[in-house]
């Protein structure tokens, strides 16, 4: 769990305690020794640390992206591009964004992404964007 007094920037106040995907920690990550891509990615645990220095900062919208980015980094990259086209408008029936909301919550525990499609889904509907509409 990030410590509870987060600043920004994270490399200067928690390089030592936050980790990379790959688990390292982000204090060991340097040009100078070699690396993986999951080295490189960002992890969950960095991007809720950054939520919450938003959120302290009184960015709510911007914590709240990163929270769901943070839910993201479970689902794999080819179901995240399947989502994303079926978001698109025209795309998808109410039924199907509501399919996709529930998968993301059930399967990869991703609850305010699948809260987000459930708004979008009504939106949709409402706009007639939906596919068929």
């Amino acid at each position: 769990m990030p410590e509870p007094n987060l600043h920004y920037p994270l490399m200067q106040s928690s390089a030592g305690t936050l980790r990379a995907a790959s688990g390292r920690p982000l204090a060991e990550i340097t040009a100078e020794q070699p690396l993986s891509m999951a080295d490189l990615q960002i992890s969950a645990e960095t991007l809720r640390a950054q939520a919450q220095v938003a959120r302290a900062a009184g960015y709510a919208r911007l914590a709240e992206n990163l929270t769901r980015a943070a839910e993201l980094t479970a689902v794999p990259n080819e179901a995240v591009l399947r989502m994303y086209n079926q978001l698109r408008p025209g795309r998808a029936t109410h039924a199907e964004l509501l399919a996709l909301a529930q998968t993301l919550e059930e399967t990869y525990g991703a609850v305010e992404c699948g809260r987000l499609v459930r708004e979008a889904a009504d939106v949709y509907r409402t706009r007639r964007l939906l596919k068929g509409s």
